[in-house]
């Protein structure tokens, strides 16, 4: 039924109800008239009107039926041209039926992770910010709210945040944590480690299980910046570290050597034996190569990552890098003064060392331009040459010499030591750390530990003809 004729069948229906509304009332009208007439005639009279109201009622009584037929005629030819126009569409109906219209499936709207992933694939794709490398700052995070304390300072010191954008990525799904991370906007980029199911861990080891959780969570990590993001270069920052005011400075300083010398696999913002009275903190300059990898705010390459990511460990992975196997003999850059300090004396290591040695960090305080200095002399060929003859060339001291400074001669002072005792023994009289990882003592470099001490560069150093490291000395 088109629309005009819904509008005649709906009109002649209410006509057709007020019609039998009225004569309804007309007929009841009448039989009350007469009824009321009842009352003064005569008996005679009454016979009569009786019949003729008889007669009256009968009609009406036909006409309601006649009605009610006519009404169900009309009710069941609605129901059939219905029935017909929904087989048979009119022409307005076709055409409404042939829109197409977007299948709900194929609009979809990018998630918040696309669009981050996005953004900072469009900027590492650039390479170069004023012709200076775009290197990310991946800082590692998990339930910790002080790592409002380490964004503060890398947000503030940096000069080019597209030169250094800022990745926090957060394990644990601590909410207060990411509230404070969130905090920052579109200072920084917050990532979520998504796998939080239990780690099959050995039951020797359960005490050790927050290794095995942070070991994931570089992976991943370290997977986004490189392989997704598409990075070439990160500095890794861990969530509890404060960094010196030259911090960025000295990372894009080292990089063309870290690019350039395949002898190097790291540059590290970190002195594993940078406490006060062990360095000279009137060279804030000085860098030095290093066989022990320091960690703690330090910066690789995709190249690298690609290297380690296929054979990546479970748990400890500090330590792991730290072997022969992943080493390859390869050196890192230290500075003399670290960039970094740490300041969170709880963690998974439970304060391991931190009263007695990391609190003590002397972390710079002066802006060096690494940048416009000349850093040619870190790269092996010439360092090597330079280091071994300053170390074997210095004079030898006892430790009592070097404490008293009864030493009559200038320049640098050699202290040896022949077997892994000596070695910690003189090392714990100088307040050296004196542990060894994969038979490498921290700062080693050729076996020898170079320091400041009593106003003299020292070097704790094996004899000339050295032949390694021996691994089990760790």
């Amino acid at each position: 039924m088109d629309f005009i004729d819904e509008v005649t069948f709906n009109s002649a229906m209410r006509k057709k109800s007020i019609s039998l509304l009225l004569l309804s009332l007309l007929v009841w009208g009448i039989i009350t008239y007469f009824l009321f007439l009842t009352r003064t005639t005569d008996n005679k009279d009454k016979n009569v009107l009786s019949n003729q109201i008889n007669s009256l009622k009968a009609q009406v009584e036909r006409r309601i039926a006649d009605n009610q037929i006519l009404l169900k005629r009309l009710i069941e030819l609605q129901q059939k041209k219905l029935a017909e126009q929904i087989k048979t569409p009119s022409p307005v109906n076709e055409e409404i039926l042939n829109v197409t219209y977007p299948v709900a499936s194929t609009v979809k709207l990018k998630t918040e992770e696309e669009i981050v992933s996005e953004r900072l694939q469009a900027l590492s794709s650039k390479k170069l910010v004023n012709d200076s490398p775009i290197i990310a700052v991946l800082v590692i995070s998990c339930n910790r709210i002080t790592v409002q304390r380490c964004l503060d300072q890398l947000i503030k010191l940096r000069t080019n945040a597209d030169q250094f954008p800022i990745i926090v990525s957060q394990d644990c799904e601590h909410k207060q944590t990411a509230d404070v991370i969130k905090s920052y906007g579109d200072q920084v980029v917050h990532i979520q480690q998504p796998d939080q199911s239990d780690i099959d861990i050995p039951p020797r080891e359960k005490k050790f299980k927050g290794y095995f959780k942070i070991a994931r969570h570089y992976g991943w990590a370290l997977n986004k910046v490189f392989f997704e993001f598409g990075f070439d270069t990160t500095i890794i920052v861990e969530d509890d570290l404060d960094v010196a005011p030259d911090f960025y400075e000295y990372f894009l300083g080292t990089y063309p050597l870290l690019v350039a010398d395949k002898s190097l696999w790291c540059v590290s913002a970190w002195n594993d034996n940078g406490k006060s009275g062990l360095v000279d903190e009137n060279a804030p300059h000085l860098l030095y190569r290093t066989d022990f990898f320091p960690g703690l705010g330090w910066m690789l390459t995709k190249d690298l990552w690609q290297e380690l990511s296929v054979k990546w460990p479970k748990a400890y992975w500090d330590d792991w890098i730290r072997q022969p196997e992943q080493r390859k003999n390869r050196a890192c850059i230290r500075p003399e003064l670290s960039r970094t300090r740490t300041f969170g004396k709880v963690g998974v290591s439970n304060g391991l060392f931190y009263e007695k040695h990391l609190k003590y960090i002397k972390l710079n305080d002066q802006s060096v331009p690494f940048t416009k200095m000349n850093l040619s002399y870190l790269l092996k060929d010439n360092y090597d040459i330079n280091f071994v003859n300053d170390v074997y060339h210095s004079t030898v001291v006892s430790y009592s010499e070097l404490k008293s400074g009864n030493i009559i001669t200038s320049g640098s002072v050699r202290i040896p030591y022949h077997s892994r005792q000596a070695f910690k023994n003189t090392a714990k009289m100088l307040g050296l750390m004196d542990d060894f990882r994969s038979g490498v003592p921290r700062t080693g470099y050729r076996g020898v530990i170079t320091f400041f001490y009593n106003k003299r560069r020292v070097h704790l150093a094996p004899n000339m003809n050295w032949k390694g490291y021996d691994i089990s000395w760790s």
